[in-house]
């Protein structure tokens, strides 16, 4: 800019010079703006649409642990005989439904009656509710009427809220179709009709259930499921209950979430014959719907969702300006006016340096300067990320080994004492109740494949075996690519016990556990050798084999980080990484590393000097 004011004295080429340097740096401030504008936009977009699938992720969650709750129940009544109402209480007592599962309203058992037997089966129920505690009304079957069949509610807690639904004929309105699919299939079945006493102004209940068969039943065909159908086990629930509490962990303010029934059926559509509206976040008794922002505004992310054999559709929106920090929003003005500046000034470096060789040559003084400036910082940053890296490495490799101790301290403890009172229960059972006993093998044997699964993660984060030195650590992974993946694997060693250090050990263990891993996958080996020695104060171990080989080009493949891995830790700990290979002649990856290596780089004063060219002391 100095220099287009200064020539201001000049004729008309100069004044034609500045105008059009000026004219280039607004315009360049533009595309800056909208450049920049657009890239903060997007990136709000991404969060709002990772903020919408969080949502999503948690709300599905939520509906799991509804339907375990309802299995749960339907297996207590698949599996028990005679079972009261004060065992039915107190099991659904024993789920603590106001803190755990919110906004499960009921859970109720429905009794399937053919349409013959309702006198008798009415006179049974009022006889069995005779002998109750208060809190049961007189049975009768409602609504009132003949059909050819009924499916009555006679188990529902708590029963105090809802004894007016006692003998409520739940196939009578709208509800039989999606009944008799549930009972036919024998899977979950939800109608997505609101269940009137939960349902209000901006409020929404609906049911799941399951139904239930007698246990002789010979196979799975519709046919013998209709003749051992039972009835089914549900629950109610309030849709705002169970989405209470999704928006407020939310890292934005004021986002809408509106969920509907999309489900093409009668259920999913309201009175106006429009999709059902669930819930709705921005809706307020006695205050009218606000209406949706607009487009440019704001953004909108729409998901769907599973709920039993339903479909719901949840739309998220929020304000642009809800996601925008301060900063956000200046950041595009402040890039205008470094575009605008940065752009006149090239404009007159451009002038300058064309005006007079003095000033290329100055100006080619201070690039080189700046130059050697940037690659001294470059070079400090790609340090810095080294030391980074190993302090990440030590970080994740102490996280993996505490976390598989407090897995096979506290959860292998418990399974350990869940086996043997199963175990006890087993020996108990055997002589005098074969069900039980039978359930209780089957509970041994899904014990010991948990126990099994258990040690496999233990194995995965971190072996144990690790603790016991490098070699005892070699000879196992070996042992596990041969059982695993039945590949012949020699292992060479010209030393019984290694003294390294442990993130030492552990670097090479992890190098070795990659590079079996990817022969694995990729090298369609029949046999590998393993190396592992110690010469001249260096550990060296190499892996190869006689599989198809590595192409030039394949070594750098986008999205393969296995070599970059392997090379970047040999980097750290000071050592040295080799590969050979060649379609067809397999592969031989060669490292080593001082036998006292820990994985430190040097200090950040230290590299400055380096990069200052200064001699750095070894």
């Amino acid at each position: 800019m100095p220099y287009l004011f200064n020539h201001l004295r000049y004729p008309f080429a100069s004044y034609r010079a500045m105008v059009g340097g000026i004219v280039l740096s607004l315009l360049a401030g533009v595309v800056f703006h909208t450049t920049t504008a657009r890239i903060i936009e997007n990136e709000a977009r991404e969060r709002f649409a990772n903020m919408a699938h969080s949502v999503k992720m948690t709300l599905e969650g939520r509906i799991k642990s509804y339907t375990d709750v309802l299995r749960g129940g339907a297996s207590l009544f698949a599996t028990s005989t005679g079972l009261t109402r004060d065992q039915f209480h107190r099991y659904v007592d024993g789920l603590s439904l106001e803190k755990e599962f919110p906004g499960v309203e009921t859970i109720n058992f429905a009794r399937y009656v053919d349409g013959a037997e309702r006198d008798r089966f009415e006179a049974q129920m009022n006889k069995e509710v005779a002998s109750l505690a208060a809190g049961y009304p007189k049975f009768e079957i409602t609504p009132p009427g003949k059909r050819p069949y009924y499916t009555v509610l006679t188990y529902i807690e708590p029963i105090s809220a809802w004894a007016r639904r006692f003998g409520w004929d739940i196939s009578a309105r709208g509800n039989a179709e999606a009944l008799e699919v549930a009972r036919d299939t024998g899977e979950l079945s939800a109608s997505g009709v609101p269940i009137a006493p939960l349902s209000g102004v901006y409020k929404v209940g609906l049911a799941m259930r399951l139904p239930i068969y007698r246990a002789d039943m010979p196979d799975k065909s519709v046919a013998s499921r209709r003749a051992y159908y039972v009835g089914s086990v549900g629950i109610g629930f309030s849709v705002n209950k169970l989405v209470v509490g999704l928006l407020d962990e939310l890292p934005a303010t004021n986002v809408r979430m509106i969920i509907t029934d999309i489900t093409n059926d009668r259920g999913g559509r309201d009175s106006n014959g429009k999709s059902r509206l669930l819930f709705d976040s921005a809706a307020r008794a006695g205050v009218p719907v606000p209406p949706l922002p607009v487009a440019n505004s704001s953004f909108t992310e729409t998901i769907e969702m599973d709920f039993g054999k339903r479909r719901w559709q949840g739309q998220f929106s929020v304000q642009k300006n809800n996601l925008y920090s301060g900063f956000d929003q200046s950041l595009p003005w402040l890039a205008m006016v470094l575009g605008a500046v940065s752009t006149a000034l090239l404009y007159t470096l451009f002038h300058t340096i064309s005006s007079s060789r003095r000033h290329a040559v100055a100006l080619a003084q201070s690039m080189t300067k700046e130059l050697r400036a940037s690659e001294s910082k470059l070079q400090w940053s790609n340090e810095n990320l080294r030391r980074l890296a190993a302090h990440a490495n030590n970080i994740r490799e102490d996280e993996r080994k505490r976390i598989a101790r407090e897995i096979h301290d506290d959860l292998g403890q418990n399974l350990l004492a869940l086996r043997i009172e199963a175990d006890v229960l087993s020996a108990r059972t055997s002589a005098r109740q074969p069900r039980l006993h039978a359930r209780a093998l089957s509970t041994l044997q899904q014990i010991d494949a948990t126990i099994k699964s258990v040690r496999q993660i233990i194995n995965d984060l971190r072996p144990n075996v690790l603790d016991l030195g490098l070699n005892a650590a070699v000879d196992w992974q070996i042992a596990e690519f041969r059982r695993r993946t039945r590949i012949e694997c020699e292992l060479i060693e010209t030393h019984d016990d290694i003294a390294v250090s442990d993130q030492c050990a552990t670097a090479l263990f992890r190098i070795l556990q990659e590079s079996l891993s990817n022969i694995s996958k990729h090298a369609k080996a029949s046999r590998v050798k393993v190396e592992l020695s110690v010469e001249g104060g260096w550990i060296s171990m190499t892996v190869s084999d006689n599989g198809v080989g590595i192409k030039q080009s394949g070594r750098g493949k986008a999205g393969s980080f296995g070599l970059v891995g392997i090379e970047e830790r040999m980097k750290i700990l000071g050592g040295v990484f080799r590969m050979v290979s060649s379609p067809g002649n397999g592969t031989a990856i060669h490292i080593s590393v001082p036998a006292d290596a820990d994985p430190v780089v040097p200090s950040l004063h230290e590299i400055h000097d380096e990069a200052q060219g200064h001699a750095v002391p070894a």
